[in-house]
């Protein structure tokens, strides 16, 4: 295994390596919650950026496609936010395949704003010089459509694996940040956010690469 910062240098080099004559190419990066993608990404982006340059790479989350709470509402399914159906897949995968198909436009994209847990329309760009597009999200190895068509989308996919007291502590303190008690956080956690990270562990066999979330740093096997 490499860990700490050699380790990220070599994941930046893996990533790197997945374009091809210039031709843009999107890792997908999953993980069940609190396992660390999004701090994983954001460390991935910021150093391909440092030997790329900061627009040759983009980070595109799927957590944009949330839907909102007044479709949560419609559906009756407020109570399971975050669960596989509560996403607008099938416009993630749409939108992953624009990333795909037409690298000279100028290609807006939803984000998610944690204060509000709601999607920001056109919150985030990847611009035309992005030859890596990063993307994030629980459910990218899931096997029930429509996540097998924003699958079909990626390069690869990296699985992000880390200690289960931790990923559960970490869990419930982001809950408590953007406003629940104590209790109520660690409630949703173990009552919604822990079904969906067994679904989400399901499909680690299906990853490409085990990135581990390691005290050392980020640690791969190769």
């Amino acid at each position: 295994m490499t860990g700490g910062r050699d380790g990220l240098a070599r994941l930046a080099e893996l990533a790197v390596d997945l374009v091809v004559d210039e031709r843009r190419a999107v890792l997908g990066v999953t993980g069940e919650p609190g396992a660390g993608k999004t701090t994983f990404v954001e460390a991935l982006v910021a150093e391909v950026a440092r030997t790329r340059g900061p627009q040759w790479v983009a980070h595109l989350p799927m957590d944009g496609f949330h839907l909102a709470d007044a479709q949560l509402g419609r559906l009756g399914v407020l109570d399971r936010k975050g669960a596989a159906d509560t996403f607008d897949g099938y416009g993630y995968a749409h939108l992953l395949h624009r990333v795909r198909a037409n690298p000279e436009e100028e290609i807006y994209a939803p984000g998610f704003e944690r204060d509000l847990e709601q999607p920001i329309a056109a919150a985030l760009v990847v611009p035309p010089a992005a030859r890596l597009v990063v993307t994030e999200g629980n459910y990218l190895l899931h096997d029930e459509q429509p996540w097998p068509k924003a699958r079909a989308e990626l390069d690869e996919v990296w699985y992000v694996a880390t200690d289960h007291e931790v990923r559960i502590s970490r869990l419930i303190a982001r809950h408590v940040e953007f406003g629940k008690s104590p209790d109520a956080a660690a409630e949703w956690v173990t009552t919604s956010d822990e079904k969906n990270a067994q679904l989400v562990a399901a499909t680690s066999s299906r990853a490409d690469r085990v990135v581990v979330n390691a005290a050392n740093g980020w640690q791969t096997t190769t």
